[in-house]
C-alpha cells in the first residue's frame, strides 16, 4: 500500500474523529433524525452542478441507506440517547468486525494471518478503553452505535463495487436517498413540530457542524475512503476507521473536557499498533515463514 494512500486514510481518520465534536454541538441545536436529515440535504446541495456518476441506482440507494439511514441516523440517535463523543467514535468502529464478517459471508474474502491478529490487537485496545471509561454510556446509546457500526459495514461492501466514478460526485448523489426516510422517521418519532423548533434553535454553531460534516466529513471524508475501497481490499483499508477514536477522543477532550487516563493511552496504543500489524504484517520475515510453512 503506497505511503501516500496510508497517509490519506489517516487524514480521513481525523476528519471522521472531529465529526463526533460536529454531532454533538450540532445536536444542541436539532433533535437526532432531523439533524441526520438535514446534514444529507447540505451534502446533496451540488447536485444541480456534478454530473450523476456512472453507476446504477442500486448503488448509489444501498449506500445512501446503510451509510446515510442507518449509520448516521442510529449515530446520532445514539449520541442523543446517551454516550460521550469520545465514547461514541470507539464503539463505533466495530464496523471493521462487520465489514470482515459481511466481506467473508458476500464476497468471500479471508483476512491474511496477520490482519486477523492486528484485529485481535486493536480490539483488544478498543476493549481496554471501554473497560476504563467513566460509565458516559447508556445501554441504549450503545447498541445504537453498534447498529449504526453495522450500517457502516454494510455500506463498506457496496462502494467497494462502485467503479470508474468520482467518487466526489458519486457522495453528492447519494446524499439524495437519506433526507426523504430520515425526514420520514423524523416526523413518526420526534413530531411535525421538530423542525420549526430547529429552525428557531439554529444558530452559528449548529450551522457551522451541519457544513463540517456535509463539506469534510461527507464530501472529503467518503470521497477518499470510497476511492481506498477501490483501490486495496476492504479487509486492509476498513481498519484504518480504528483510528477514528484516537482523533474522536482527543478532540472530545479538547473541546469538552473529557478526561482520559494513563490506562486509556495504553489502550489507544494498543489499537495504533494493531493498525500498524494490520497494514505491514505481511512484510515482517517470521510472518512469511509462518504462511510458507
Amino acid at each position: 500500500m503506497p505511503l501516500r494512500h496510508i497517509l490519506l486514510a489517516v487524514l480521513v481518520a481525523a476528519v471522521w474523529g472531529c465529526n463526533f465534536i460536529a454531532i454533538r454541538v450540532g445536536l444542541d441545536s436539532m433533535p437526532p433524525l432531523l439533524f441526520s436529515a438535514a446534514r444529507f440535504i447540505f451534502s446533496g446541495l451540488p447536485i444541480l452542478l456534478v454530473p450523476r456518476p456512472p453507476v446504477p441506482w442500486r448503488l448509489l440507494i444501498g449506500v445512501g441507506l446503510g451509510i446515510g439511514v442507518v449509520q448516521f441516523g442510529f449515530l446520532f440517535s445514539a449520541m442523543h440517547a446517551g454516550i460521550s463523543p469520545g465514547l461514541a467514535s470507539l464503539v463505533l468502529q466495530t464496523q471493521a468486525f462487520f465489514t470482515a464478517l459481511f466481506a467473508i459471508a458476500i464476497d468471500g474474502i479471508s483476512p491474511r494471518p496477520w490482519q486477523w491478529w492486528g484485529l485481535a490487537v486493536a480490539f483488544a485496545g478498543i476493549g481496554l478503553i471501554g473497560a476504563s471509561s467513566d460509565g458516559s454510556v447508556t445501554l441504549a446509546g450503545l447498541l445504537l452505535v453498534l447498529v449504526a457500526a453495522a450500517g457502516w459495514a454494510s455500506g463498506n461492501l457496496v462502494l467497494r463495487r462502485v467503479r470508474g466514478a468520482n467518487m466526489v460526485h458519486f457522495m453528492i448523489w447519494m446524499s439524495v436517498v437519506p433526507p426523504l426516510p430520515l425526514y420520514g422517521f423524523s416526523l413518526w418519532l420526534e413530531g411535525p413540530g421538530a423542525l420549526p423548533a430547529a429552525w428557531h434553535a439554529l444558530g452559528w454553531s449548529g450551522l457551522a457542524a451541519l457544513l463540517y460534516i456535509a463539506i469534510f466529513a461527507t464530501w472529503f471524508g467518503y470521497g477518499v475512503w470510497g476511492w481506498l475501497m477501490q483501490q486495496h481490499p476492504v479487509t486492509l483499508i476498513a481498519p484504518f476507521s480504528l483510528l477514528v477514536p484516537l482523533f474522536g477522543m482527543l478532540g472530545s477532550a479538547l473541546a469538552f473536557g473529557e478526561q482520559y487516563g494513563p490506562l486509556k493511552l495504553a489502550a489507544a496504543a494498543l489499537v495504533l499498533l494493531g493498525l500498524l500489524l494490520n497494514v505491514f504484517g505481511g512484510r515482517l520475515p517470521w510472518w512469511r515463514r509462518t504462511v510458507t510453512i
